[in-house]
C-alpha cells in the first residue's frame, strides 16, 4: 500500500489533530482507488443518487450550481488535501456538481470506507468533522464577498485565501503561487464580470498590491494586501494543532 503520511490531505488535517500511526493507517484507506481524471472531467453531478466522495491529491477542481437560464455560480475551488463531495455520500441526491479544473489526481472514497473509518479512528473523524466545519466557514466568508464587499477587496481577500489553503499543505507561501484560475473562473465565483475582473487585477498590479499573470498569483506588497482586505484568517484555523 501507498504509504501518504506527507500528503496533503495528511498535512491539513494535521493543521488541527496530531494524527497517531493508526490514524494514518486509516487515512491511508482512504486512498485505495486513486484514480486520474482529464480537465474538464465532472466527477460529481448534481441529482445523482449513491455517489461517491473523493479526496483530491494533485491539480484543482471546482464546486458549483447551474441555473436555470444556463449561468453557473462557483461555490468553491478544490485544491490538494480537499475532499470532493463530502456531502454526497450522506446526501440522499447529490446538491452540486464537482468539475477538474486541471488534470487531477483523486481517491475515490465510499461511504462504508469513511464509517468504517471513523468507528476504528474517532480522532481522524475529528479531523474531519473540522475540515468540514472549515469549508463551511469558508462558504460563509464567501457569502459576506458576495453580498458587501466591493469588487476590489472581493478579489483581495479571495487570492490570500487561496493562498493560506495553499502554504497548509505546501504548494504556496507569502510570495505567492501558481494558479490554473482563469478571468472567467474568478467571474463565477466572486459574481462579476470578466471584464470586471480583468479592470479589478490590473488595478490592484497597479497599486503594486497583487499580480496575477502567466499562471502565478504574485504577492506584490502582501500586508498591503491584507489591509486593503481586511483579511484575518482566524476562521481558517489553521494555527496549528489544538488536539495532540
Amino acid at each position: 500500500m501507498l504509504m501518504l503520511q506527507d500528503g496533503p490531505l495528511t498535512r491539513k488535517l494535521s493543521a488541527f489533530v496530531a494524527l497517531s500511526g493508526s490514524d494514518l493507517e486509516t487515512l491511508d484507506r482512504f486512498h485505495r482507488r486513486r484514480r486520474c481524471f482529464t480537465a474538464g472531467y465532472e466527477l460529481i453531478h448534481e441529482g445523482q443518487k449513491n455517489q461517491s466522495a473523493y479526496i483530491l491529491a494533485e491539480g484543482w477542481a471546482c464546486s458549483y450550481k447551474m441555473l436555470s437560464d444556463g449561468e453557473r455560480q462557483i461555490v468553491d475551488f478544490q485544491v490538494p488535501g480537499d475532499f470532493l463531495g463530502l456531502r454526497s455520500v450522506l446526501f440522499r441526491t447529490t446538491d452540486h456538481s464537482v468539475e477538474a479544473i486541471t488534470a487531477i489526481q483523486a481517491s475515490e472514497v465510499l461511504a462504508s470506507d469513511i464509517l468504517e473509518g471513523f468507528a476504528t479512528a474517532p480522532r481522524l473523524a475529528t479531523a474531519v468533522l473540522w475540515a468540514a466545519s472549515r469549508d463551511e466557514a469558508m462558504v460563509v466568508e464567501h457569502l459576506v464577498n458576495l453580498g458587501r464587499r466591493s469588487a476590489e477587496v472581493r478579489m483581495a481577500h479571495f487570492l490570500l485565501e487561496l493562498g493560506a489553503r495553499l502554504q497548509l499543505v505546501g504548494i504556496g507561501d507569502k510570495t505567492g503561487f501558481d494558479c490554473p484560475l482563469t478571468q472567467y473562473h474568478l467571474a463565477d465565483v466572486l459574481g462579476l464580470s470578466a471584464v470586471h475582473v480583468n479592470r479589478v487585477l490590473r488595478h490592484l498590479r497597479e497599486e503594486g498590491l497583487v499580480a496575477f499573470q502567466k499562471g502565478r498569483v504574485s504577492f506584490g506588497d502582501f500586508d498591503g494586501l491584507v489591509d486593503r482586505a481586511g483579511f484575518d484568517t482566524g476562521y481558517l484555523d489553521q494555527d496549528g494543532p489544538l488536539l495532540r
